[in-house]
């Protein structure tokens, strides 16, 4: 029986990307809502929310680019040199925000500045992580005679790229709403409940000028999106979209449930990713390099599942342990310290 390693290879790299997003999104939305927040007792709330999960979620965001090196070398290759800007500026803004995480819990004189700090590289990260987004979506200029990138510093830089930058910040805060909304009580979680109503809208609309302006980037994403069965699929993935979002507005305000909205906005996110992943594929770098075409040789393939196969289990298990610990609502009188 023969498997398609390759396509494999993706798969796990393109849903360690997804189980990063989801999880460390609503962890960088939190840091950018807590510059809306002025009393320190709600800002400790927040950020012990978090604190026991918070540096396990980035775990995903090195298995995602240490597996895209090791199974798709030429990927790699090419993708880094053309977002080195962005993808640089999103490593500096986790340290910094890392640091400020611990330090601000170490002293009173400077816990304003360290504050500062987390806000932005809150902020800076997930700017960071839509504006890389939107560079690879919107294509890469290569030189396949030399395997190599062949364009400029700043051709990351363009107004699609920050629309998707902007969409990715206000999603995360979205995720990062509805998760205190899950983990909180009282008015802190009122103000959540009011600003996942307005982020909702926000991101909803975001995902339209993405969704309609993606297909006239690149021929292949336009022929794929407008041929017969694309423009049907398209439709289906839109009313899905739409619909999650109505249940979630539904579940915030109707029934005021606790878990179902942050539930439903990790599914719009899983839902935009797989719309994502089908406007991409096969191509690894639109529409330049297919997986295939980029892919390490079948025993390095194969070495690495290996290792895969033991490891990623581990860091399911932990990752949901950690969760199902420190699931309920954070207690006030309980901190991080």
């Amino acid at each position: 029986m023969s498997f398609d390693l390759t396509f494999i290879w993706a798969f796990l790299i393109a849903l360690a990307v997804l189980i990063y997003v989801v999880l460390d999104g609503f962890d960088l939305g939190l840091g950018m809502l807590f510059a809306a927040e002025r009393k320190r007792g709600d800002r400790d709330v927040m950020m012990n929310s978090v604190a026991p999960v918070w540096d396990g979620n980035e775990t995903w965001l090195v298995l995602g680019g240490g597996g895209l090196f090791a199974a798709f070398p030429l990927a790699y290759a090419l993708i880094l040199p053309a977002l080195y800007a962005p993808i640089i500026a999103m490593l500096l803004a986790l340290i910094f925000r890392g640091v400020a995480f611990e330090f601000r819990w170490r002293t009173e004189r400077w816990r304003g500045v360290w504050d500062i700090a987390f806000i932005g590289g809150s902020a800076v990260a997930a700017l960071s992580q839509g504006i890389a987004l939107g560079g690879l979506l919107q294509g890469i200029e290569i030189d396949m005679t030399a395997r190599a990138y062949a364009g400029g510093w700043w051709d990351w830089l363009t107004p699609f790229s920050v629309t998707v930058g902007v969409a990715v910040m206000v999603g995360y805060m979205l995720l990062g709403a509805t998760w205190l909304v899950m983990k909180t009580t009282g008015d802190l979680q009122d103000r959540m409940r009011r600003r996942a109503w307005f982020l909702g809208v926000v991101t909803v609309g975001f995902i339209g000028v993405v969704s309609l302006w993606t297909p006239f980037l690149q021929e292949g994403y336009y022929s794929r999106w407008f041929s017969s069965w694309g423009i049907g699929l398209a439709t289906l993935v839109g009313l899905a979209v739409l619909t999650l979002a109505g249940l979630m507005f539904r579940a915030l305000y109707v029934h005021r449930h606790d878990y179902w909205p942050f539930i439903l906005a990790l599914a719009m996110f899983a839902l935009c990713f797989v719309g994502l992943g089908m406007s991409m594929f096969p191509y690894i770098v639109p529409t330049e390099v297919t997986i295939y075409e980029a892919a390490a040789p079948r025993n390095a393939q194969i070495f690495m599942l290996v290792g895969a196969g033991i490891l990623l289990p581990i860091i399911l298990a932990y990752t949901a342990y950690a969760y199902w610990v420190f699931r309920g609502k954070v207690d006030p009188e309980a901190g991080y310290h």
